[in-house]
């Protein structure tokens, strides 16, 4: 899996910079193995955390939703070092996963680069262990006055495919068009598209089952300045 060490020349004495940079890199692979920094969920979101997909190791990013009490959480794969070189090895295109937590090795550090599909120059396999990540829509109404208040008026999901949820955005979104701040007295309308969150199922509407601009015009009606 990790990549040969191989020197680039014969000579005795000190290494190349080539060389040197290896062995540095090496080290750095050690020292994260031996030294992982732990990850719980609820913590660190906003930092990579390091996944195994098979003998390998992945930089992943997380994704808040799509929990199942601390079992899973929804995360994207990416680009170990070079985001823009994640579409031509299958970082890219995957959407949102559902990821074992049992899977985290802990947070993401450097060492891990060598660990990666991408460092040793393999394609992400199609079957990574990880299934699609359920979605939602959430529409919200925030106080106009610049302040943060506010609260979501309507939580839609699960949606079992991006394209469902686009769709459906796609029809809330022009149902809204122009009127974010006259259709609440003092308040904005906004809708934003995310990862299901599973331990709050209860508070979601099935999409399949409705009309969801309807359940917007129903939600709205209830705002109150």
């Amino acid at each position: 899996m990790i990549r040969r060490l191989r020197r680039c020349g014969h000579a005795p004495g000190a290494s190349s910079p080539e060389d040197q940079a290896v062995v540095d890199e090496f080290r750095a692979m050690l020292t994260a193995l031996r030294n992982p920094e732990p990850w719980t969920p609820g913590t660190g979101n906003a930092r990579d955390i390091a996944v195994r997909i098979g003998p390998f190791v992945e930089r992943a990013q997380t994704r808040p939703g799509d929990d199942h009490g601390p079992d899973l959480i929804a995360v994207t794969l990416v680009h170990p070092s070079t985001p823009h070189a994640g579409r031509h090895l299958g970082y890219t295109g995957r959407d949102w996963l559902r990821c074992p937590t049992t899977a985290i090795i802990g947070f993401w550090q450097p060492g891990y680069t060598l660990l990666t599909h991408a460092a040793n120059g393999l394609h992400l396999p199609d079957d990574i262990g990880m299934a699609p990540a359920h979605y939602a829509l959430y529409i919200e109404a925030r106080k106009r006055d610049n302040s943060r208040d506010g609260h979501t008026l309507l939580r839609l999901g699960p949606y079992t495919r991006p394209q469902h949820a686009q769709q459906d955005g796609d029809r809330l979104t022009a149902a809204l068009d122009g009127q974010e701040t006259t259709l609440a007295p003092g308040y904005r309308i906004t809708m934003r598209f995310g990862p299901f969150c599973v331990s709050d199922h209860q508070l979601f509407t099935d999409p399949y089952e409705t009309d969801v601009v309807a359940l917007l015009s129903t939600a709205v009606a209830g705002v109150r300045p």
